[in-house]
């Protein structure tokens, strides 16, 4: 339960850094977002689950 906690606030940590550096870019990500349809959006984001979940295997072995 310890990493998981630890994970989320990497999580924060890496949003944030978006936010605090470049506000007008995470605005263009979003509205690139919002136009993209709904199918590469899903895409992404599996292709993200997957990065992560290898990014975690291949550290954690």
């Amino acid at each position: 339960m310890r990493d998981l906690a630890v994970a989320f606030g990497l999580v924060l940590v890496i949003e944030g850094l978006l936010w605090a550096l470049a506000p007008s870019l995470g605005r263009k990500l979003l509205q690139a977002t919002a136009e993209a349809p709904e199918q590469t959006v899903r895409l992404a984001g599996a292709i993200a689950i997957a990065a992560g979940v290898l990014v975690v295997w291949v550290v954690r072995g």
